[in-house]
């Protein structure tokens, strides 16, 4: 059975709920030692100050949470455009750096590098890849909500024989 495009987008829009969403998060701890993150049915995450800021460094902390946030919503947010643009692809892995300094007296991101390494089935169109990684990575809702530069740069592989994962 052959979808449309115009029937995609219908199928994704029915099952997206109606903006605004809105996320609750409770962040939970004492005077020393980890927090704990929790939310709804979700496993609690615990976080701890990072050791550039004198952590231990063996915990998540703010900072690795929200530099994974930008890699974890280019590969979800990448998932839905090469689906619903018939981009058949295996693996796709995003290294994601955040480069955190101070501007005028204030502590906050002021970068983001994004490397996107994207492997396709030999069948499947490199610039129809890189279009969807490309409309990704503009789309990205936790990057469009970030004041720091992003720079973001992609790869793509052609692998041969590659089951593809994803359609």
């Amino acid at each position: 059975m052959v979808v449309t495009h115009r029937e995609r987008r219908r199928i994704m829009e029915t099952n997206m709920q109606d903006f605004p969403h809105h996320y609750t998060v409770t962040a939970q701890g004492g005077t020393v030692g980890d927090v704990e993150l929790s939310t709804g049915q979700l496993s609690a995450l615990r976080s701890a100050t990072p050791l550039e800021f004198d952590g231990p460094g063996n915990r998540w902390s703010p900072e690795t949470l929200l530099v994974a946030a930008i890699g974890d919503c280019l590969m979800l947010t990448f998932r839905g455009i090469a689906r619903a643009s018939n981009v058949s692809w295996s693996s796709l892995q995003c290294d994601v750096t955040g480069t955190l300094d101070r501007v005028a007296g204030v502590t906050q991101f002021t970068a983001f590098e994004v490397h996107a390494h994207l492997q396709i089935a030999a069948d499947t169109s490199v610039d129809r890849a890189r279009s969807a990684l490309n409309k990704a990575e503009r789309t990205c809702l936790i990057a469009n909500s970030l004041k720091g530069a992003m720079h973001f740069a992609a790869t793509i592989d052609v692998v041969p024989e590659v089951v593809a994962a994803h359609a």
